[in-house]
């Protein structure tokens, strides 16, 4: 089956082969359970945080970045890297109020609105789209120009406001916005906040990358940057969110 190039690519600016993500969604039975996701969210704020911080990294250590949210601050560490983790943390406080109370939106203010925490004092500008170029390290791919991103991100709402699957959906989330570069930093951190928002607010646990999986997780999107095909960078979303969040009450009743 050829790529899906007629919608995909035209308005997230990526395409993907869809029988091969349709064979990996199907291995994939979470059942939906909004209360669940959010008590396990809210579970994992601490590790989330230092996750997300040392993928950027920081080099925070996990009870330091306990201990800094708890209110407690830590010596010997960079201011910097201490608001950092604070940003995220505000973040996290800030999505979390929105999926509790239905609020959640995929759209431009939002993703501004995050950005705008998770990049605070650290990019150039932030809580507005860049007005300016910007470049990936490790790859040639040029993000698009400045001047179009509002449009940008209009079209590509709207074709992930079509898609029904909200697992997909957000993965789809992830990579349009970390791909098109919406901000002068925080992209991915503000994409995985998008794409979380939209897991829990349909009832499904987050997505979490580890630190420990750093190396491979930045060569797959190295090598989606290079492509613009979103094939294998899908099939590695899924397989990671499956085996991450198995056995926390999302899995299918087995079959009898």
């Amino acid at each position: 089956m050829e790529n899906s190039y007629s919608s995909i690519f035209q308005a997230l600016r990526f395409s993907y082969l869809e029988d091969e993500i349709f064979r990996v969604e199907e291995q994939l039975q979470f059942v939906p359970d909004k209360k669940r996701a959010v008590f396990l969210a809210n579970r994992m704020r601490v590790d989330y945080v230092y996750n997300t911080a040392a993928l950027e990294g920081n080099p925070f250590t996990y009870p330091e970045v306990k201990t800094l949210i708890d209110g407690i601050t830590v010596g010997g560490r960079k201011i910097s890297d201490a608001e950092q983790v604070l940003n995220l943390n505000r973040a996290f406080t800030y999505l979390m109020d929105r999926v509790k109370h239905d609020t959640f939106t995929l759209d431009e203010k939002t993703a501004c609105e995050i950005q705008g925490l998770v990049a605070r004092e650290e990019a150039l500008t932030w809580g507005v789209f860049r007005d300016g170029q910007v470049s990936i390290g490790g790859t040639s791919y040029r993000p698009p120009k400045a001047e179009i991103l509002s449009n940008l991100f209009a079209q590509g709402k709207d074709a992930l406001d079509q898609i029904q699957k909200p697992i997909l959906k957000a993965f789809l989330t992830f990579l349009w916005g970390s791909l098109t570069q919406f901000f002068y930093d925080g992209n991915k951190r503000t994409s995985r906040f998008l794409a979380n928002g939209v897991l829990l607010s349909a009832g499904f646990p987050p997505l979490t990358i580890f630190a420990k999986d750093q190396l491979q997780y930045n060569e797959m999107m190295t090598r989606f940057y290079d492509s613009q095909e979103a094939t294998e960078a899908l099939k590695w979303l899924f397989a990671y969110y499956h085996a991450s969040n198995t056995g926390f009450g999302f899995d299918s009743p087995s079959k009898t």
